[in-house]
């Protein structure tokens, strides 16, 4: 049996990855991982905070938009993460607008990661501002 080596991808060719499905992957070390649809009790989670989220936004009259797992965030040369959700300014949003690919490469004023029980992949996100690790989430 003949071992075959995956492809590694580069960032640039991950904008432009088109399969003839609608699976969404994540870009880890140059390897595209398949992000499995979430469970619904994720799901629950997630739209509870993105209202709550939505709600102090409008209170507050804030020019911001929360975005839900459509948004990708480039996080290291061959690293790109799409987060449960993030919040980004009027102008961040602008910018997103005519990509082709929604992949920022900018730090968003706030990311979300609902880390499931028993999920062993958890990975730190480093933004060149801003450092995420999922402890901080939760101190």
């Amino acid at each position: 049996m003949i071992a075959t080596k995956e492809k590694l991808y580069t960032f640039a060719e991950y904008l432009n990855y088109r399969d003839s499905t609608d699976n969404k992957y994540e870009l880890f070390n140059g390897e595209l991982i398949f992000m499995a649809p979430a469970s619904g009790f994720h799901a629950l989670i997630l739209r509870t905070i993105f209202k709550v989220l939505e709600r102090e936004i409008e209170r507050l009259q804030l020019d911001w938009q929360v975005m839900p797992a459509t948004v990708g965030i480039r996080t290291d040369k061959a690293k790109s993460r799409i987060p449960d959700l993030m919040i980004l300014t009027a102008e961040q949003c602008q910018e997103i607008r005519n990509m082709t690919t929604a992949v920022i490469e900018f730090s968003p004023l706030l990311v979300v990661e609902i880390v499931s029980p028993g999920k062993d992949r958890i990975i730190s996100v480093t933004f060149p501002d801003l450092q995420l690790t999922p402890q901080m989430v939760f101190e």
